[in-house]
């Protein structure tokens, strides 16, 4: 396999004279180019170059003056023109790490966000790690969620559903590349297609901005699928389906988690207490704002 990165004393490009561009000079190009799109314009470049010549940013930070392929560079120019009309990283390259997991995402699917992480980490608090335990994961998207959970509580049993056929694709993608054997994937609205089977943690992050948040149109969005994000008026539309589907199929003393907005915790414990769930409490993201509401049946 011819290495990425080649010395260019044989290869032409018209652009930079009779040599192939430098990574020091194309990274610098590129980092001019996002200033306006994001706030970590080299970070993003780097990140994109990396993923083109199939190597590790380190990489590219030992070896700043080492000489692109034509063909590199043309891919790379690409993806920085196309993120510079707002695509995201992560569907550029394809990929996003979750729980150290390398996950697959596309367009169908919303990019895992790192607060999630705490959604997961609450879940973990309730189901034992030494005994089979019936999980369900409420609009999975990419699987994020359901594969976190699964590499910790390999005994577990995991229900991840998703309306969307498309991103339950993607998730099958992943749950293969992870050779997770204990989730099932299952095509349907929340919970409106199970019929019998008892959880004892139910675990969501639905959609909850506002559909008239500024943000929908701002920033990675745009590029996201709506479905996925847009919660209603208020935000809390789908919350509120879970809320109530969810307490009849949860177990004795099961646990409801629900991921929301920054400021939508005071609302979804009222929503908690008003459907009769019990021990209602919130967890707190890394900065400090309350992410996740629990309560128990």
């Amino acid at each position: 396999m011819r290495n990425a990165f080649v010395d260019g004393q044989h290869e032409m490009t018209a652009d930079i004279g009779h040599r192939i561009a430098a990574v020091s000079e194309t990274l610098a190009a590129a980092v001019r180019a996002l200033q306006s799109r994001t706030q970590a314009p080299r970070l993003e470049a780097e990140i994109l170059l990396a993923h083109v010549l199939g190597v590790d940013r380190s990489v590219l930070l030992a070896r700043p003056e080492a000489k692109l392929p034509v063909e590199s560079k043309a891919r790379f120019e690409d993806l920085i023109s196309r993120r510079v009309e707002g695509e995201p990283v992560a569907y550029l390259t394809g990929n996003r790490e979750f729980w150290s997991i390398d996950l697959e995402v596309s367009s169908d699917v919303l990019i895992p966000r790192p607060e999630t992480e705490r959604l997961v980490e609450a879940a973990l608090d309730h189901i034992p790690d030494d005994a089979s335990f019936q999980v369900a994961d409420l609009g999975t998207g990419c699987g994020a969620v359901a594969l976190a959970i699964s590499r910790e509580r390999p005994l577990a049993s995991i229900l991840a559903t998703d309306i969307s056929t498309r991103a339950l694709a993607v998730a099958q993608r992943n749950v293969n590349r992870e050779g997770a054997t204990n989730i099932r994937l299952l095509a349907c609205s929340w919970l409106e297609a199970i019929a019998s089977t008892t959880f004892g943690v139910i675990v969501s992050n639905p959609p909850y901005v506002r559909d008239s948040d500024p943000h929908l149109r701002q920033g990675d969005l745009p590029m996201e699928p709506r479905l996925a994000l847009a919660g209603g008026p208020d935000g809390l539309h789908a919350i509120r389906i879970i809320v109530a589907g969810a307490r009849i199929r949860l177990a004795k003393n099961g646990v409801l988690l629900l991921e929301h907005g920054f400021d939508q915790g005071r609302a979804v414990r009222r929503l908690l207490e008003d459907a009769g769930y019990r021990r209602i409490f919130g967890v707190n993201d890394y900065a400090g704002h309350e992410r996740v509401t629990g309560g128990q049946r």
